[in-house]
This record gives C-alpha cells, structure tokens and sequence, in this order.
C-alpha cells in the first residue's frame, strides 16, 4: 500500500509526531485525528488521497471503524442482509435504520457518517424524502445521508434534500434497492447504452449538488472514462481503482457471513469461523462440566456462609 499526500493527522487514526530531544519516539503521545468534514473530503479528492469508508451498523462496528481510522461510515440498509436476517435490503424500514444509526452515532467521534434512506422512506415525494432525511439527522445524529438512483426523480430528492439543509451522497450502477428491476445483482454499464445512462445519471447527482457519488457493480474501463466528468469524491465499490476512494460491508471484509460475498469483495479476516468455533467450544465445556471452573466462581466468607445455613434452617 503506498503513501500518499497531505496531512497524515487526516488520514491516519494515530499519526506519530517527530520525537523530541531526549523523548523516545514511543512516549509521545499520537496527534489527534482531525473529524472528517465535506471541506477536508473535497480536498482529499484534490489532493489525490484515497478516501476509506466502510459500513457499521452498531456500536461494536463503529468503533472497529473508529480504531482503524476510516474517512467515512455508511449506516447502511445493507443491515438488512447483514444483521437483520432478510434476503434483500428492501424489507427494511425508517425505524430500522434509526435504531442501527444511534448505536454507531455512539461508537464514532472522527468519521462522517452517513445514513442511507432505505426503499419507501423518499420514493413518494421530495417531502417525504426531505422528512425522511430529517429524522436520520434530528433522531439519529447522521452527518449526511445517502439515496440509491439518479433519475430524474432521485435527483429531484436529492436536490430538496440539499435545499434543507442536509448533505446527501448519491449512489449509481447496481443499486440494491431497485435490483429486481435491473435484472438482479449484477454489473450495470457493460453496454456503451448502458454506461452512457450511468453518466447521465451520476451528473445529474453532481448537477443536484451531492457531495460524493458511489459507483458500485460498474467495470472498471467504465469508471475511468467516466472519473474525469466528476467533480466530487467517487466512492467505489466493485468499480475498480480509478475511484477516489473504496467502500466496503463490515461483514464482507471481515468475513462475518457464509460463502465468499460478490468478487469485488477482499476478506482480511474470517471471523464467522472464529465464532462458530468459540460457541461449539463453549457448548462442548458446559456439557462436559468444563464450565464454570472454580476460577469463575465467586467466593462467600466462611462464617457468613455458616449463618446462611442457619437462617435456612
């Protein structure tokens, strides 16, 4: 992994400082992340600093975010899939989302966060969108939130949501939440028909004043043609490494979940089996008497044992 430009202190979650004069390096203490904000993300982008994001759903995930020193957290209604035991993101709702949102708004303090709208919370109307996006910001304490499509009228919520107040990532290329109708889970924009759309679609994103832009399911040829005609942060997922950044689920990279995931996906750790195991190791003891031990007891002072017995009779 190479090193890039800037200000370490905003990329890095303990950046180390130069020692003093007669200071081990080891007892100086880290500089302080600096909170990620839309200014500093425009100028990572600038700068050509890759921007990290990755998803969290509760207050464990978020700090595992925190402690690797993220860029950006999605709330995202992939919990449905995830954490919620569905087959689809679609079956998740508003409520849902605001409940997984204020766990991770608990569990971060550098990290923008960013809320997804899930399906039927901003389909209807720019007001619905608008209240919808409110209620992530007001009840949940979200940073920003994010939509899936840019048609005329996701980019027409994305523009009433902007217009109060609130920032608003978009997301184009396979959208989960509308994949029945873009034949299943499968790249977008392998026709020049069909890349063309998703152009016209992230600008119009651009055009409605979003922050930054996810690409997810896009080849990657498709990617690089298109980088040069945006002006915020891409954030790619399954978009190849011409994006200003990358995106991953929280159980995909770390392999909490059955079978490999889609191919973008790249595992750095396979802790599904390390539970699976640790629960059959834990089942196996108590069966076995192994568990509890004497040293998971707690103990009683002998004479006050002695008057319990007796006020037992």
């Amino acid at each position: 992994m190479s090193s890039h430009p800037g200000n370490p202190a905003a990329s890095h979650p303990s950046a180390p400082v130069p020692a003093r004069a007669g200071v081990r390096s080891d007892q100086v203490p880290p500089t302080p992340r600096l909170p990620m904000t839309l200014p500093l993300l425009a100028e990572k982008k600038r700068l050509g600093e890759p921007v990290v994001m990755v998803t969290a759903y509760d207050y464990p995930s978020a700090r595992a975010a925190e402690t690797g020193g993220v860029d950006l957290v999605l709330v995202g209604d992939s919990a449905a899939t995830t954490v919620l035991g569905y087959s689809s993101t679609t079956p998740v709702d508003l409520d849902d989302m605001l409940v997984l949102a204020r766990a991770v708004r608990r569990g971060l303090q550098t990290p923008l966060m960013i809320g997804d709208l899930p399906f039927g919370s901003y389909e209807v109307s720019d007001e619905q969108a608008v209240a919808s996006a409110v209620r992530m910001v007001k009840e949940a304490g979200c940073d920003a939130v994010k939509l899936e499509g840019g048609g005329p009228a996701s980019a027409s919520r994305a523009r009433a949501i902007i217009a109060a107040g609130i920032p608003v990532m978009g997301h184009v290329g396979l959208t989960p939440q509308s994949s029945t109708a873009l034949g299943g889970w499968k790249a977008q924009g392998r026709t020049a028909a069909a890349a063309a759309r998703i152009a016209s679609e992230a600008l119009a994103l651009q055009g409605s004043g979003c922050f930054a832009i996810v690409f997810e399911a896009i080849p990657s040829a498709v990617t690089k043609e298109l980088m040069p005609h945006i002006d915020v942060p891409v954030i790619g997922i399954g978009a190849g490494p011409d994006t200003d950044g990358q995106v991953l689920v929280f159980h995909d990279l770390l392999g909490i979940r059955d079978g490999l995931g889609p191919r973008f996906v790249k595992r750095y750790a396979n802790i599904q089996r390390e539970m699976d195991a640790g629960v059959a190791a834990y089942a196996e003891d108590v069966r076995s008497g192994h568990y509890p031990g004497p040293e998971h007891g707690y103990s009683i002072d002998a004479g006050e044992l002695a008057e319990l017995h007796t006020l037992l009779g």
